[in-house]
């Protein structure tokens, strides 16, 4: 019997399975899917091929059911769609491969029985993992959208309460409370900004044009420099050599530098110093670099990158988005975002990414 069969070679299948993981070139295999996956997917296909064994017709809900598990654990494990199907695949060919080098007096109607578990279990395993996915996606989404509708009615009735104080001509537009309702305007912007940018990378929406650094950086420096007068900051800008230039989506790269900068101002104390700067590289990369004076990165920070993570300082106002739609942004141009700790000072945050060849062209407003 096929079943018998497994159980007695249960080891060698799993080894022959586990070395069809390791060589397949994608999707690749991961840790647990080496240690956990092919076990748990051949205990699922001796009890199918048991059950399938007796003398009553076989049940397709068995099957289902424990396929349908089966796909809830694969996901609970961190295993894609893709190397659910996959790993069904292996085994099959290794239990074929064992069996024929067992000389395995096994039928034709068992393969065909094999088979006919394998198809039932990988359509059900995937459905049921594609529920759960869907239904986390729909549950992030909404958290999401719940945590920026707070975000911007904090900000908007911060900004209303402001201007109310303003319209009585109680207090002076250039004192406190307009510097209050400058923040709350310029966190609202950059809210709007980060959603939108979202939103974009999200459709893999880009507009692609021949961007020059220079006056690129120096219209962002302008608003930067309203709002680190707000929050009583210095604001430096060294925008490079006028040369320079990058072919890049103008709105998801400003919004990348913007957020940046929002948390530069955001993070550094009153009377300190921000920088944006650029350089290029011998390799043909512009560099542009965003230093602070946030007094440097505590070891329990975590990933800044990470959306609604931890904030890294005493400000926790703002949802944490700003950082990871900015890497996601600078990703989506060939790039990618680090950071340099200065204990004890700031941080610099830097963005790497291609400069523009010279002898291709690039058309404004043309989608690439």
């Amino acid at each position: 019997m096929l079943f018998e069969f497994v159980t007695t070679y249960r080891d060698a299948i799993i080894a022959r399975s586990r070395e069809k993981l390791t060589a397949r070139p994608w999707p690749s295999a991961s840790v647990h899917e080496l240690a956990n996956g092919v076990p748990l997917f051949l205990t699922q296909l001796s009890g199918t091929l048991r059950s399938a064994s007796t003398g009553t017709p076989h049940s397709p809900g068995a099957i289902s059911s424990t396929a349908t598990l089966h796909g809830r654990e694969l996901m609970a494990l961190g295993f894609t769609v893709s190397q659910v199907v996959h790993d069904y695949g292996d085994i099959c060919q290794a239990v074929a491969e064992v069996a024929i080098e067992q000389n395995a007096p096994i039928t034709t109607d068992e393969f065909k029985t094999l088979n006919g578990c394998l198809d039932t279990a990988i359509a059900d395993a995937v459905t049921e993992h594609a529920r759960i996915t869907a239904q986390s996606r729909s549950t992030d989404e909404s958290e999401r959208l719940a945590r920026v509708a707070h975000e911007t009615r904090d900000l908007l009735n911060t900004a209303i309460l402001a201007f109310h104080a303003l319209k009585r001509g109680s207090v002076a537009i250039n004192g406190s409370t307009g510097a209050v309702l400058g923040r709350s305007l310029m966190g609202l912007r950059g809210l709007v900004d980060s959603t939108l940018s979202e939103i974009r990378i999200g459709a893999n929406q880009q507009r692609r044009e021949r961007v020059s650094v220079t006056p690129f950086l120096n219209e962002i420096a302008i608003a930067g420099g309203l709002y680190a007068e707000s929050r009583g900051l210095a604001f430096a800008v060294e925008a490079g050599d006028p040369g320079w230039a990058v072919n890049a989506d103008p709105q998801l790269l400003a919004s990348a530098v913007t957020n940046l900068l929002n948390n530069a101002f955001k993070y550094t104390r009153s009377g300190g110093h921000v920088m944006l700067r650029a350089h290029a590289t011998e390799d043909a990369r512009l560099v542009i670099e965003v230093e602070d004076e946030c007094g440097g990165l505590p070891d329990t920070a975590g990933d800044p990158f990470q959306p609604f993570g931890n904030q890294r300082g005493r400000d926790r106002t703002g949802l944490g988005l700003g950082l990871s739609i900015a890497r996601k942004a600078v990703r989506a141009h060939g790039g990618d975002i680090r950071i340099r700790n200065i204990a004890g000072k700031g941080c610099v945050f830097v963005i790497d990414i291609p400069l523009a060849e010279e002898d291709v062209p690039v058309l404004s407003g043309v989608a690439q």
